[in-house]
């Protein structure tokens, strides 16, 4: 909050704080999704896809020279991850829901098609590799306010789509063999799930990196179905979590300079699932045994 008020530090920690709520509020609300349907790996998956769209931009010439990469790199990154994400859906549409080997098998594809296209690039382009790190492990310090919009922007498309499908989506969610029967169409909702959970990952990665991009698509899920299995008080408190999260964190790096505030809002995710985990085996410790 002091940092907050004050108007010079405002102006530095007003737009992470403004876009880390926007990305909060995105993963929060997919976050039970990703661990009831064990998606928990996709987060890894999709992001690290990115290098393979990285590599495609470096032999088109599209790559940036700063650390965060320019707008058309971007749109080749976001380009390939969604196709990364659908190619994901349908590996574990045919392997029979197998969703770790499918998230497997595009990672490593898609990370040795991208080291293999970012050195072919250089050669014919004459240049340096690009800087994909930044493009990787973004960091929410670097965020202006047209990126803050930009957040929101996709946060609430997303967001709106979720609702509109909200009842065949949570149907398959819960149960993915019964959903046919009631007129579900359970590949569409999967592969909608994923399309979302891409859109979250890559605009949660370029403002914040892998890592938080990671932790806030399932830690606050994970907590929240430990307190709860009513599904409007698990996405509220998916919801607190996530917030906690981000302005915890951000917190504890402005008030502790030498703290990186990626590390810092993983770190109060983390500890806020120990607290939730710790307060259900003692509530099922103290619950009557059944006779």
């Amino acid at each position: 909050m002091i940092a907050l008020i004050d108007p010079v530090a405002f102006a530095m920690w007003g737009p992470p704080v403004v876009a880390g709520i926007a990305i909060a509020v995105v993963t929060a609300a997919l976050s039970p999704l990703v661990v009831l349907k064990r998606l928990s790996f996709v987060g890894q998956g999709i992001s690290h896809a990115a290098f393979g769209g990285i590599g495609i931009a470096a032999v088109l010439g599209l790559s940036a020279s700063g650390a965060v990469g320019g707008h058309a790199q971007f749109l080749v990154v976001l380009a390939f991850c969604l196709l990364s994400g659908l190619a994901i859906a349908w590996l574990m549409q045919r392997s029979a829901g197998e969703a770790d080997t499918a998230i497997g098998i595009v990672l490593v594809g898609a990370m040795a098609l991208g080291a293999i296209l970012i050195e072919a690039g250089s050669r014919l382009h004459g240049r340096p590799p690009p800087a994909w790190e930044g493009v990787l492990f973004g960091s929410i310090l670097s965020v202006d306010w047209a990126d803050a919009g930009a957040a929101w922007l996709t946060a609430g498309a997303i967001l709106a789509v979720a609702w509109l499908a909200r009842r065949p989506l949570l149907f398959w969610a819960f149960d993915e063999s019964a959903a046919p029967a009631f007129g579900v169409r359970a590949p569409a909702m999967k592969y909608l799930l994923v399309v979302l959970l891409t859109l979250a990952i890559v605009t949660a990665m370029k403002l914040a990196g892998v890592v938080l991009a990671t932790a806030l698509l399932v830690l606050p899920g994970a907590t929240a179905l430990r307190l709860s299995d009513r599904l409007p008080t698990v996405m509220a408190l998916a919801l607190l979590v996530a917030l906690a999260g981000v302005v915890g964190g951000l917190g504890a790096s402005a008030l502790i300079s030498v703290l990186p505030p990626g590390a810092c809002m993983v770190g109060v995710l983390v500890v806020l699932f120990g607290v939730a985990r710790a307060a259900q085996a003692a509530r099922a410790r103290a619950a009557p045994a059944l006779p």
